[in-house]
């Protein structure tokens, strides 16, 4: 089997480095009690932080969008672009400041409600909203081609010349046969 070919192999900006350590570190200074947790989360955030940015991926291919992130429970999601129904963008505050966009992958199938969800939330890809329109226009793209695909497909009457050469037509004129045989045996009933 081939490896899919990569039509976009995502960056990540380094502002979600800011984005992710300065609002815990501003909130625990803000507390007072927290400054000293603010100190030490800010020297190991920094660190964890840095190690949670290598780990995350995101590669859109002709058919999937796979999905990396994770320090300790890595995790590696494979969506088939055809499961895909939107890719909703979001942006707070914080990361407006930072120049950053987010989104969320929704799904066909995935359950909403309080309990519910996107299926995966990324922060901080270099050029988000062209990545969300390839997402896009990719998956459209695949879904009219799938369809013509299937169009394409048709048994052939009975009596007509039918060619291939992989076989496929000596497997449909026996479908074909088998089915006529049927239809002559119930009507006969």
């Amino acid at each position: 089997m081939t490896e899919p070919k990569i039509l976009w192999d995502a960056e990540f900006d380094p502002k979600i480095k800011s984005y992710y350590l300065w609002p815990t570190t501003i909130f625990l200074c803000i507390t007072i009690v927290g400054i000293p947790f603010a100190i030490v989360y800010f020297m190991l955030g920094n660190w964890l932080i840095q190690k949670h940015i290598d780990n995350l991926g995101c590669s859109l291919s002709e058919r999937t969008l796979e999905i990396k992130k994770g320090i300790l429970n890595k995790t590696e999601s494979t969506i088939p672009l055809e499961k895909i129904t939107d890719l909703q963008m979001f942006q707070g505050p914080i990361m407006r400041q930072l120049g950053l966009r987010g989104f969320k992958v929704e799904t066909a199938g995935q359950s909403s409600g309080p309990a519910g969800g996107s299926l995966v939330n990324m922060v901080g890809i270099v050029g988000a909203v062209e990545f969300r329109k390839t997402v896009l226009d990719q998956r459209d793209r695949l879904a009219s081609g799938g369809q013509a695909a299937v169009a394409s497909v048709a048994i052939p009457a009975a009596g007509s010349a039918f060619e291939a050469s992989d076989g496929s037509a000596e497997i449909l004129s026996e479908i074909r046969d088998v089915l006529v045989r049927i239809e002559s045996k119930m009507g006969d009933s």
